[in-house]
């Protein structure tokens, strides 16, 4: 199937590595020249010479290197990416996950850097990219959060609790923007083989005396596929999502977590 990305334009945020990283390279794949973000300069722009050396057809790779909780970063990031890519069809928003910790044992401090990372930077991004959005004749916004709001993961209450709110304001947008053709949708990962979840295995195996390998088994018993997902196998949902393909697709929010979520909806 065709999903008509030849010749679009994308910012992807968080795209250095993990989940952001494989959704741009499949949106390069299809064709769609790409803008990524990332805190990080020496690693954006080595994450994008790899996605030109493995898609390897001739579609723009643009760094635009800002941290996304700071507001002026973000309006600086949006307009280079507009401006380098002359113009954006999509947009995926998507943020570094905060530490893990108990209710009891989290800082007010804490609460807001999670706030600031997981829903005003979010926020930001839409706001300062709907007016080019607004020129595009197939607008799509993607949000990506955690089957962790529906289903909340033990020791990552920040991120069940915040997260939640971005999936919610992308319900909320659908509805306000609908009527001007702009789809917002969020999808939701499970555990997939990411360095983050690579550091969160690690983590739970100092806690608990096993190892790495003992504790991805552990996870891999709670998900109906029996393994963790493929970085790319999560992406080529989320670009399916935000492509012309997908163009009835508002307001949802899809569970890409090989059955770890039991709930019916």
């Amino acid at each position: 199937m065709d999903l008509g990305l030849k010749g679009k334009k994308a910012l992807v945020a968080g795209a250095s590595k993990g989940l952001g990283f494989a959704v741009a390279k499949i949106l390069a794949q299809e064709g769609c020249a790409v803008a990524i973000n990332g805190r990080h300069r020496d690693m954006l722009e080595a994450a994008a010479e790899k996605i030109t050396a493995e898609v390897n057809n001739a579609v723009p790779v643009i760094p635009a290197t800002g941290d996304l909780t700071d507001p002026d970063m973000v309006r600086h990031v949006v307009h280079k990416a507009n401006d380098a890519l002359r113009g954006l069809d999509v947009l995926v928003t998507n943020t570094g996950g905060p530490p893990g910790g108990n209710f009891e044992d989290l800082t007010d401090e804490q609460w807001m850097r999670a706030v600031q990372t997981l829903l005003l930077a979010h926020v930001r991004l839409v706001r300062e990219a709907l007016p080019f959005l607004r020129q595009s004749s197939a607008p799509s916004v993607l949000a990506i959060t955690s089957y962790s709001i529906k289903q909340p993961i033990p020791g990552l209450v920040l991120s069940n609790s915040v997260r939640a709110a971005t999936a919610n304001l992308m319900k909320t947008l659908a509805l306000e923007l609908g009527s001007e053709g702009i789809r917002f949708n969020a999808i939701l990962p499970g555990w997939t083989k990411t360095e983050r979840v690579g550091e969160l295995m690690r983590l739970r195996a100092g806690a608990n005396g096993t190892s790495e390998n003992e504790e991805i088994q552990k996870q891999n018993r709670n998900i109906a596929l029996g393994r963790m997902a493929e970085p790319e196998e999560f992406a080529k949902a989320a670009v399916f999502l935000v492509s012309p393909a997908a163009s009835y697709v508002t307001g949802a929010l899809l569970n890409v977590d090989g059955g770890a979520y039991k709930g019916a909806c």
